[in-house]
Order: structure tokens, then sequence, then C-alpha cells
């Protein structure tokens, strides 16, 4: 058995149980395997291990490697979940069927542009800032809501706003997580009462530091790289 598929499994197998302990249904928190700075070699060995839905930060890297993967296996799942610069997008809707990391108006217009120019329906979710580790995020709850509101509002129809993401701060305190999970929950709820047509059903938050804290908490997807694919090559990057 792989590396990969070890990790994978293991980490499933720790998903599971912790949806059991809280009592939850099983397989109701969906595992995104977050591969920024990982080969296609390496990815392959998750996806041969049964993992369909893949995280990348950046669009161009995601583009290169999941646009060769997706001719074998067309049913990938890809999410951006870095912050996303806007004369990216084209790129990123053509690889990606989620954007999470929407932080502002002028993103979703961008999205919608070329998504109805494509005719493609993208997944979007609604980024807040809730630890001060992240680059990224709606820095208040109300200008969030603004954005879900604009959505709302029949401007963007190939846009489905499908709920909302956070990082909690890299810490060992575990109430400064919760604090942060706890307010993009509150937050939620608030978005369904007030936007009862729009689906806002995921809780895209906890990563391979915190993640049982995230499902305690009622996260629906945890975002874990590290722990499936080992220590990142950064020097890929440069």
């Amino acid at each position: 058995m792989s590396e990969v598929r070890e990790n994978l499994n293991k980490i499933k197998e720790e998903i599971e149980a912790e949806v059991k302990a809280c009592g939850r249904k099983a397989g109701s928190v969906k595992l995104l395997a977050v591969s920024k700075f990982h080969s296609e070699e390496e990815i392959e060995e998750a996806i041969k291990a049964g993992q369909k839905a893949f995280g990348e930060n950046r669009v161009q890297e995601a583009y290169s490697k999941f646009s060769n993967l997706k001719k074998t296996y067309p049913d990938l799942e890809v999410h951006i979940i870095g912050q996303l610069q806007r004369n990216k997008v084209k790129k990123a809707i053509e690889i990606a069927s989620v954007i999470e990391s929407i932080d502002r108006i002028e993103l979703l217009e961008e999205i919608e542009k070329h998504a109805a120019a494509m005719q493609k329906e993208v997944q979007v979710y609604f980024e807040l800032l809730t630890g001060e580790d992240s680059k990224s995020g709606f820095a208040s709850e109300e200008e969030l809501l603004k954005a879900i509101d604009f959505c709302s509002k029949g401007k963007t129809p190939h846009i489905i706003p499908k709920g909302f993401m956070t990082m909690a701060p890299f810490t060992d305190d575990k109430e400064k997580i919760q604090a942060s999970f706890r307010r993009l929950i509150k937050l939620s709820k608030k978005a369904k009462e007030v936007y009862p047509e729009l689906e806002l059903s995921e809780l895209s938050m906890g990563m391979s530091g915190d993640f049982p804290i995230a499902i305690k908490e009622g996260s629906t997807q945890v975002r874990v790289g590290t722990a499936i694919f080992g220590e990142r090559n950064y020097n890929k990057d440069k």
C-alpha cells in the first residue's frame, strides 16, 4: 500500500470516528484533499485510493496538473481554495467546479461574466476572515451578507451559492479555534434565515491540525493536505 493511500485511509477513518462520536450521520463530512505543491503522480495515488475532490490554492498550478488528470479521470472535483485574482478567474472556471474563496462582490461579477460565456455553472463558498493567519476572506459579516444579497438578486444565474469557508488561526488554543468556527456557523445560520431560497448548506472548515474540532462544531467539509501527502515541497514554487 502506498503512503498516500495509507494516509488517506487513516484520515477517512478518523473523520468517520469523529462523526460517529458527535452523533452525526455517517458520511456527512466530506474530505477535500489539498494537493497544492504536490505532483500529479501523488494526486493520482490518491485518486486510485478513491479520492475524487481536491483543493488547490493557485490557479495556474491547478490548471497545469488537473487539465491532464481530468482527461483520464473526468469525474474529478477541483476546488480553488486560495485567494483568487480577477485576471485568473477565466482559467479557474475552466478547471474548477467550486470556488471556495469568494471575498468580494467584484469577484462574483467576474465569475458570472466568464461562466456565462462558457455556459457553465460554478458553485461558490463565501469566505469569512476569522483568523489573523488567513490572507483572504470578508473582514466583516456585513460585507459578506452584501455579497450573498448580490447573488440573490438574479444577477448571477451561473453562480450557485453553496455555503461558507474559513480558516482558523494557527494556534494550540482550542478556544480560539472553536471561536473561529462558531463565528462562521452563526453567520451561516443568519444567512439561511435571510435567504431561504439559497442552499448555503456547506461549511468548509477544519484542516490537518484542527479538523476534529471543526467536525464537532458542525463542519460539512474538511480540507486536509499535509496529513495525506506529507510535507509540501515549497521549492517547486521557486
